[in-house]
């Protein structure tokens, strides 16, 4: 049992915006697959919404064990974890389900799930392990934390799962920061992974090539690659100051939308509630980051800290990421919107950083 002194350190106000933040997600889910259901089975997207509910309530139940366990064991249990999360993306490889011309997922007793989205989790926690050992930064170290997001990475991109492969990397210069990396330093790292643009371009599929070609001229397959992208714009702009109204969103409800449950979800927000309701949602999630910052600056355990700084940056560079994907601002690489898109790796991977922030807040 959780004592006192820890319960009264317990971020309540945190925990209350991640739920706002995933109940008004589930409105956009069932705007999102509305249509689709009514239209193939004659009912309501209720199934969505249960099934999304359904791996939240799993995720909150995760989320207490990580709670109740003090953070410092879970850094303890970095190396090992590592270690099968990269065994598990071999597997994927090996042996994976594919969908949508992805190999991503295992298939364990009719449930699939994505290594690939605890490896975000496992790789904080690993280095923040690593490098919380560290009293000063050393060209050796930077290396060794090169190497830690550098395999995971390769085959992350292999799957092919390039959004998720290059989240890795500010989650890096997010731990990096926090452990005191002059700004030099990130700017020459940022450099490096730079000179490797040629050699990841060759790692990359024929249709992640045409999304990022694409990006740079969304009109040169406005019936290919470049669809979804006008699309999303287009819901974007219409939603004006208010929006159309929930349910009453022309690209969404006719269908014009592609992915509009999962990726673009953004397009669904901006189109129903507008500039100001989009203004809400990310209020809300600079809320969530300012409570995880707090966090930082009241915890005097050094990997304590870094453990929190990766979560912030994995946070809040995937909101930045999704978001500006939707508008056009960013190449489609395939990144969840937290606590709203429909996805039930996503939602428990969220949570389970959620849950680390509250406990090394707990725990301070």
């Amino acid at each position: 049992m959780l004592s006192y002194n820890r319960l009264r350190n317990f971020d309540f106000a945190l925990l209350f915006i991640v739920l706002i933040i995933f109940a008004i997600g589930l409105t956009f889910l069932y705007s999102a697959t509305y249509h689709h259901a009514y239209k193939y089975s004659g009912s309501l997207p209720q199934s969505f919404l249960l099934r999304q509910i359904v791996w939240f309530m799993l995720a909150l139940l995760i989320g207490v064990v990580v709670l109740k366990v003090e953070y410092q064991k879970w850094l303890e249990l970095a190396y090992p974890l590592y270690a099968i999360n990269f065994i598990l993306l071999l597997f994927v490889l090996v042996s994976g389900a594919t969908r949508l011309g992805a190999q991503r997922w295992i298939t364990f007793g009719g449930i699939a799930f994505q290594p690939s989205e605890f490896s975000k989790l496992v790789i904080i926690l690993t280095l923040a392990r690593y490098l919380g050992q560290k009293e000063n930064v050393s060209a050796k170290d930077l290396i060794a934390s090169f190497l830690i997001i550098g395999l995971p990475f390769l085959l992350i991109v292999k799957q092919p799962d390039l959004g998720t492969a290059l989240i890795l990397v500010p989650i890096l210069f997010g731990v990096l920061y926090g452990w005191g990396a002059r700004l030099r330093t990130l700017i020459l790292i940022f450099l490096g992974f730079g000179l490797t643009t040629p050699f990841l371009w060759q790692l990359l599929k024929d249709y992640q090539k045409r999304r990022i070609l694409v990006f740079i001229n969304p009109n040169m397959d406005p019936l290919g690659a470049g669809y979804t992208v006008i699309q999303s714009k287009i819901a974007i702009g219409s939603g004006g100051l208010l929006g159309k109204g929930w349910l009453a969103g022309t690209q969404n409800q006719l269908n014009f939308l592609p992915e509009r449950h999962t990726d673009f979800i953004f397009s669904v927000v901006g189109e129903e509630w507008g500039f100001l309701g989009a203004t809400l949602l990310l209020a809300l999630y600079f809320a969530l980051i300012w409570r995880a910052f707090s966090c930082i600056q009241q915890t005097l355990n050094s990997s304590g800290r870094l453990l929190v700084y990766g979560i912030i940056a994995l946070l809040s560079f995937q909101v930045v990421i999704n978001i500006a994907m939707t508008m056009g601002l960013l190449p489609v690489v395939g990144l969840p919107l937290p606590l709203i898109s429909y996805g039930g790796s996503s939602l428990v991977s969220t949570m389970v950083a959620v849950a680390l922030v509250l406990n090394v807040g707990m725990r301070r």
